[in-house]
């Protein structure tokens, strides 16, 4: 049976919860791979709305498996508070298991995000200063603490004082602020390991064994393609492998490359960014306030969930948006918030770029070029009329069959799987994902 991986496919916040949760129904293990707590799903069901930044979507079904793999850095608190929160409203989290090879997001890792992004002024990244690129960068730089160094008082001891001692410096010889006292942080997170051991488990087994007894598996993404260390607008970029790329996905929970069977895109009708970078087809006017505000008033507006911060808004950008199909090897895309396009009149698809009269086609990797594009832009007109009812693609209006016809044939992969709202129900499945 697939593994099938479910990755965003622009800048993040393209509603990839929502088809996590829907496609989990058919999963029996739904896995988290990458990231950290700077990124956020928001689900709505029927328990109401959950805005999850660590536990994967799956956590609604109690019959579902859910793990957080060895590519997610994990803050304890927030993971903690996280479960506390869902166990508050009656949901299972008796089946959620937390790799103990995970990296973990310790207080310096906050400090020395906020103090660097204050140090860059204005070029700075934009960063939601949780740590998460700190902590990856002690991972690579192999310094970093992992879930099962904070089951064991002996072996954090060592690791928590080696790593304070080095990261003190940074920050009273770097940033000149004040040192971390060790006390302060033992006692904490010895205290978030005895919490957390009921969940640590064996990740990569219980992906593995899922998948010899035949059954679905569904690895989950976190943030956007376009943000990944690699492939992403470097250096407005996330500090892990959102992306399917470079096998990201199957190192995240540690199986093979040649175990995943498919690789699914969600892609938003038009474009966002949260944090600064390049933007080629950004608005600034009222169509931006316009599909900002779209369902506000239902909290379901273009805010980010991590941050509350307003996401920048823009058109669909299909050369962006082709470069993340070619790199992440989509089978299938999933198109979210149609309904937001519904009461527009005339719609915009960015084709190409144009740079001193010179037509461009793929992605720059130079910030300085992409700075400097104008998008070419191709109109269809829009519907303007409700989609939120929609489950079939027949009974689309014409207009938008013609607007999501157009995207496949831009990016070259087939729309399986429309969203025309925030609920499971509202959805229009053209072609199962499992």
């Amino acid at each position: 049976m697939p593994i099938v991986v479910v990755v965003g496919g622009q800048w993040g916040d393209e509603g990839k919860g929502r088809i996590v949760d829907l496609l989990a129904r058919k999963a029996k293990v739904v896995a988290r791979y990458s990231a950290g707590n700077n990124a956020g799903h928001t689900i709505v069901n029927d328990r109401g709305e959950f805005k999850l930044h660590l536990v994967p979507a799956g956590i609604f079904y109690p019959e579902k498996t859910c793990v957080i793999g060895n590519g997610v850095a994990v803050d304890p608190e927030v993971l903690l508070g996280e479960i506390e929160g869902l166990q508050a409203k009656s949901i299972d989290t008796s089946r959620l298991v937390l790799s103990d090879r995970a990296q973990v997001i310790m207080p310096w890792h906050r400090l020395l995000d906020q103090l660097e992004e204050a140090r860059r002024g204005d070029a700075a990244i934009g960063t939601t200063g949780k740590g998460v690129g700190p902590c990856f960068t002690d991972k690579v730089a192999r310094r970093g603490i992992r879930v099962a160094d904070l089951l064991r008082a002996e072996d954090l001891v060592p690791r928590m004082r080696a790593a304070l001692d080095y990261q003190n410096r940074v920050v009273t010889c770097v940033y000149d602020a004040e040192p971390i006292r060790f006390e302060d942080c033992f006692d904490t997170y010895i205290e978030y390991g005895k919490r957390l051991a009921p969940f640590v488990g064996d990740v990569q087994e219980i992906v593995l064994d899922a998948h010899r007894r035949g059954e679905h598996v569904l690895l989950e993404g976190a943030q956007g393609s376009l943000l990944d260390l690699d492939h992403g607008t470097y250096p407005f970029v996330t500090s892990s492998v959102p992306s399917s790329s470079s096998s990201g996905a199957a190192l995240g929970v540690g199986i093979g490359p040649t175990d995943i069977s498919r690789v699914v895109g969600v892609f938003k009708s038009y474009s966002t960014r949260v944090g600064n970078g390049p933007f080629p087809t950004e608005l600034f006017d009222s169509v931006a306030d316009q599909l900002r505000d779209h369902g506000k008033e239902f909290g379901r507006g273009e805010y980010g969930t991590t941050t509350g911060r307003p996401r920048r808004i823009g058109w669909l950008d299909a050369v962006a948006a082709r470069y993340s199909v070619r790199f992440n090897g989509l089978a299938a895309l999933a198109l979210t918030r149609l309904d937001v396009l519904d009461d527009i009149a005339t719609i915009k698809i960015c084709t190409s770029y144009e740079l001193d009269g010179e037509i461009i086609d793929t992605l720059p990797a130079r910030e300085s070029v992409l700075n400097k594009v104008r998008p070419v832009y191709e109109e269809l007109p829009g519907w303007q009329t409700p989609t939120e009812h929609v489950r079939s693609f027949d009974d689309l209006p014409p207009q938008a069959q013609a607007f999501i016809k157009r995207v496949e044939e831009l990016l070259g992969c087939p729309v399986d799987l429309i969203s025309v709202g925030p609920s499971r129900e509202q959805a229009v499945i053209v072609n199962p994902i499992f």
